[in-house]
């Protein structure tokens, strides 16, 4: 699959492509003990210790394409992981699926019958 996504039949079973305009946050969590002479000691803090977020638009869409991925993200409730397919140069054939929720998204209404929507995806790590 491309970048993206597949809904459940339920909404359509459509392979959903972000926009280009797709970013990637990284954040190291990390262990931090500082002394009061200026020295610190830092250490990675557990096994995945690099905090990933997505943040991916979906914009001028047909009002039933944004429903149904609307719809998919409020049947998820912040809490199922869902599998998000990334371009990934060092990964098999260019690509890379990871396990993510999607704990942010809001659908601004553009104008008659095209929608846009916009989704922060955090990446997680579980069976």
């Amino acid at each position: 699959m491309a970048t993206g996504f597949t809904t459940t039949p339920t909404f359509g079973s459509r392979d959903i492509v972000p926009d280009k305009s797709m970013a990637r946050s990284t954040q190291p969590k990390v262990l931090l003990a500082s002394f009061g002479d200026g020295y610190e000691q830092r250490l990675a803090n557990g096994i995945n210790s690099l905090a990933e977020s997505y943040s991916v638009s979906f914009k001028t869409r047909t009002k039933e394409e944004i429903d149904d991925i609307v719809g998919y993200f409020d049947s998820l409730k912040g809490v199922t992981a869902f599998p998000f397919t990334i371009p990934d140069t060092n990964g098999a054939g260019d690509e890379t699926t990871i396990k993510v929720v999607c704990d942010n998204y809001s659908i601004s209404y553009d104008y008659d019958s095209f929608y846009s929507c916009s989704a922060t995806f955090r990446r997680v790590y579980e069976a």
